[in-house]
């Protein structure tokens, strides 16, 4: 995948490469992307004819410094943001040609999209509440969707006791474990999530992303995760790098870095 910056710079790559298999179904294709945004009486061009392909049930890691364009490119894959040119193929569907409607449905079923800066509870509002309520409608009554809220919550390491404590009170990781259990709820087939760690610990770091690869590996849910942390994306199936001067260039081929696999998973504590 090819990306452009501020007229004169370097270009930049997006790279992906995993074993072809003929079985392999692919669950998100990105053809021919180009995204600009105006910059006074410039313009900015994030992507220019860019590429990507995600098979079922595949994590992918999306590696890019902050302004590299990987937010854009999350929320061109999601369906959220159109592209100026090009497809966005999810389960064979083309998210650009969907209405304002089908947008909002798809994100509330088979794909779900996650960015901490979209964290906004309602006053008074309990965890529990916070994921029950994306799990309004479908013929569920009020006390099937608590129900489901509760155990996906304690899935991610929420007590049920905790999950009535209010979530406006939640740190930035513990909104992360929610936000989270609000998306598997809803049993998506593609998850992405945008930069899902903001935290100075690498243990915690390192103990959220085992708890997104283990819980969507184990449901066949699709991962794609972009952040600017390169050590927290070790354990993808497929490592992807928005920049020239890490891993991928525009002037030779993906090289693929075997990152070891993440430990198991032990119990999850949210902070009180």
């Amino acid at each position: 995948m090819r990306s452009a910056n501020r007229r004169g710079e370097v270009p930049t790559t997006v790279c992906a490469q995993t074993a072809p298999t003929a079985a392999m179904r692919h669950l998100l294709r990105i053809r021919n992307m180009t995204k600009t945004f105006p910059d006074g009486a410039d313009t900015v061009t994030v992507f220019a004819g860019a590429a990507l392909e995600m098979t079922a049930a595949s994590q992918v890691g999306v590696y890019g410094k902050r302004r590299s364009g990987k937010s854009t490119l999350l929320r061109i894959a999601s369906g959220i943001e159109p592209p100026d040119e090009g497809t966005v193929l999810f389960q064979g569907e083309d998210l650009t040609h969907l209405t304002g409607t089908g947008r909002a449905r798809l994100l509330r079923s088979r794909l779900a999209y996650i960015a901490v800066a979209d964290w906004r509870p309602n006053p008074g509002e309990s965890i529990l509440q916070h994921v029950a309520v994306a799990l309004g409608g479908a013929g569920r009554t009020v006390s099937d969707a608590e129900g489901r809220a509760l155990r996906e919550l304690e899935v991610v390491g929420v007590s049920v006791a905790q999950a009535h404590s209010l979530a406006t009170r939640l740190s930035m990781m513990d909104r992360m474990r929610v936000m989270f259990a609000r998306a598997l709820a809803r049993e998506p087939s593609l998850l992405v999530i945008d930069d899902p760690v903001v935290t100075a610990s690498a243990s915690e770091r390192d103990e959220l992303y085992t708890l997104l690869r283990t819980l969507t590996r184990m449901r066949g849910i699709g991962l794609l995760v972009a952040s600017d942390d390169l050590p927290a994306l070790q354990g993808f199936d497929v490592f992807m790098s928005i920049s020239a001067r890490e891993i991928c260039s525009s002037e030779r081929s993906a090289k693929i870095v075997p990152f070891p696999s993440a430990p198991s998973l032990g119990p999850a504590v949210i902070g009180s």
